[in-house]
């Protein structure tokens, strides 16, 4: 599942439009959906649009001993 199905799953969860999202987020409506579009996000910014969202993303390699890198 590719970052921005994500995030619009997320705001359906957390009962929020995009626009809400963009608004929280201190930007655009029509610049956070192009950058929805492109589908390019930082780490950083996942962690921001996270917790905008209420909640934390975790973005790891998860091995079966239960290490995560």
């Amino acid at each position: 599942m590719d970052i921005p199905t994500k995030i619009r799953l997320a705001e359906t969860y957390a009962r929020i439009s995009e626009a809400e999202l963009a608004r929280r987020l201190g930007t655009s409506s029509q610049a956070f959906g192009q950058r929805m579009k492109t589908g390019k996000f930082t780490s950083d910014e996942l962690e921001t649009i996270a917790k905008a969202l209420g909640a934390t993303f975790s973005y790891s390699f998860d091995f079966p001993d239960g290490t995560k890198i």
